[in-house]
């Protein structure tokens, strides 16, 4: 029989009518002669009714319902009696007086209710993600992912984007993070890579005269795993031709408010995105993708602090570091002495080799640096704003780890204080970025982007030299929302020569950059446009859409923080053949037998 409509969507307007309808039960209660049962679709519930009075045997069939059963049924929509309306749902003012029953499937006794709030383990939701992903909720976060998709196609299509496949199996290019291989059967010993993001395609595509290209594509990187970060993603990939910067962040702004309007129906106002400075965020904020909901801005009080009585600040900005602090807005009566001793454990995993604050109250400050810091007392309630009842929170160390301590605390005390406004979107443009970042952990430089980032114009000279290059600053600019990161882009370098300076000041010889990157440098040599582009991070955007908190909620899929799949148990061990390379091989070999570890390799 065919479905007149999506359960969830019958209402009023289908009343006194014949309706047939299909879902799982969500629920049943038998009250001897009259069974009601809620039955559930990707729209919603409605209620069932079954008694001899509507059909006798359909009766007998909601007998022998179960949860999670799949039912068909056919009958006609009534109004609820006084008193059973439940407003909550859109179906809650009518019932389904039902004539014909049939089950479709049964169920055995699920391992968790198909609800909403369970509580039980992310390992085992993963395990039966084929459940989970009947919860309301879930169905709910994978339209928004999809709205998403929608509202990218329809936009870009009618901007003049052509949607362009790159490949999955492609050559393994240094590009920051670790490959994922793929072991050639037919050249037994060589490897494809998985693509960490399509970003050199999409340069050769600009070179081939598609002036704007764009793909929901699939990357992968063999990385740490994180809340916002899955060993593979998707990302919205833009790259066009013959656009300066502002031109690239008008378009995208654009592009960013439809899927807003569309997703969540919020009028995003593209033209007013506040565009801020690398330099500025990072000194006003300590990081590169600033929350900019609430306020608390690192206050710099180095000048103030360097001849402090207090030895731990002075000796910080003798070393050429600095000394900041953080307001948090009547911290004073939240946090105890013991909350605070929490605060010091949690900032050591940046660095930081202690943690100093101080209360405010009517009378002044206290707290165990009062004695050091007495006699500046006023310049320092007057440089932070402190008022009666603040806590101030101060960093004392190399910029990095100033910088990283007070972003987290200034987070996570928002976060326990409740500041942060949950309703707003909070969006902002970082540009200016430096070209390159320096790694003290691997003691070398790397693109801040990517190596095929474009310098600033009059940077251009910088690259002259090794040290000059490392103080250039790069045509780059980032999309932030709500703290996220939620897409990275950047004018690309189209010529050659600036290309191989870009690669000599990576530490690439001119042999080894033609090695990795010789056939993007030898198309080049045939006429590339200048270009730009941007890739969002559809995870994140559809993560941050549905009011979650991880990427794992709006992916189908995901791999656990082990990066492994608890449904399908992957990765899991082939046969050696199959990495090997047998020719003779004509079909998947399942022997029990252990591959050879392919990350060693």
């Amino acid at each position: 029989m065919k479905r007149t409509n999506y359960a969830g969507l019958i209402d009023e307007n289908y009343l006194e009518q014949t309706v047939t309808l299909q879902g799982w039960v969500q629920k049943r209660r038998d009250l001897g002669g009259l069974i009601f049962v809620d039955l559930r679709d990707r729209e919603g519930l409605v209620q069932l009714a079954f008694s001899n009075e509507f059909n006798e045997a359909a009766l007998q069939v909601a007998e022998n319902m179960r949860t999670e059963y799949v039912v068909e049924v056919v009958g006609t929509v009534k109004s609820r009696g006084e008193g059973a309306v439940n407003n909550n749902l859109r179906s809650g003012k009518i019932e389904v007086q039902v004539t014909d029953a049939k089950i479709l499937s049964e169920s055995k006794t699920t391992p968790f209710y198909i609800e909403d709030d369970i509580n039980v383990s992310d390992e085992l939701r993963l395990k039966y993600r084929y459940l989970d992903l009947r919860r309301p909720e879930m169905q709910r976060n994978l339209r928004i992912r999809s709205k998403i998709t929608a509202a990218t196609h329809e936009f870009l299509d009618e901007n003049g984007f052509i949607d362009i496949e790159t490949p999955y199996l492609a050559k393994s290019t240094p590009e920051g993070a670790r490959d994922y291989l793929v072991p050639s059967r037919v050249y037994p010993g060589s490897f494809y890579a998985l693509p960490q993001s399509p970003q050199l395609f999409k340069q050769l595509l600009m070179g081939a005269g598609f002036d704007r290209y764009y793909q929901v594509a699939r990357a992968f990187r063999d990385e740490d795993l994180r809340g916002d970060r899955q060993p593979e993603f998707t990302q919205l990939d833009v790259e066009m031709s013959f656009m300066n910067q502002d031109e690239i962040m008008a378009l995208v702004g654009e592009w960013v408010a439809a899927i807003m309007k569309k997703t969540v129906d919020y009028d995003l106002d593209a033209d007013n995105i506040p565009v801020i400075e690398y330099a500025d965020a990072m000194r006003r904020f300590g990081t590169d993708k600033p929350d900019m909901r609430f306020g608390m801005e690192l206050q710099d009080l180095s000048s103030l602090m360097a001849n402090s009585e207090f030895g731990v600040f002075a000796n910080a900005v003798a070393a050429g570091g600095e000394v900041k602090a953080m307001v948090v807005p009547g911290g004073a009566d939240h946090y105890s002495r013991k909350d605070i001793d929490k605060m010091a454990q949690y900032v050591t995993r940046f660095g930081a080799k202690g943690l100093a604050w101080l209360k405010v109250s009517e009378d002044g400050i206290t707290g165990p640096v009062t004695k050091f810091l007495k006699a500046k007392e006023q310049e320092l309630l007057q440089a932070t704003g402190a008022n009666a009842g603040d806590l101030l929170l101060f960093a004392a160390d190399n910029a990095s780890v100033v910088a990283a301590t007070l972003d987290a605390l200034r987070r996570r005390t928002a976060q326990e204080l409740d500041l942060i406004d949950q309703s707003k979107w909070a969006f902002a443009w970082v540009i200016n970025w430096p070209l390159f970042d320096y790694q003290p952990e691997e003691n070398r430089w790397i693109a801040a982007h990517h190596p095929f980032t474009m310098p600033n114009e009059e940077d251009l000279p910088l690259l002259e030299t090794t040290d000059g290059a490392h103080q250039a600053h790069a045509q780059s600019y980032d999309l932030v929302l709500n703290g996220y990161e939620l897409g990275s882009g950047s004018i690309r370098i189209h010529q050659m020569a600036v290309q191989e300076k870009m690669l000599s000041a990576l530490g690439f010889t001119k042999e080894a950059a033609h090695e990795a990157f010789g056939f993007l440098l030898e198309g080049m040599e045939y006429g590339f446009p200048p270009m730009g582009g941007i890739a969002l991070g559809l995870d994140r955007l559809a993560m941050l859409l549905a009011g979650q908190n991880n990427i794992r909620e709006v992916i189908a899929f995901p791999k656990n923080s082990k990066a492994t799949e608890p449904m399908t148990q992957a990765p899991t061990p082939v046969a050696e053949a199959q990495v090997v390379g047998d020719l003779k091989l004509t079909a998947p070999v399942y022997a029990d037998v252990t591959a050879p570890n392919m990350a060693e390799e």
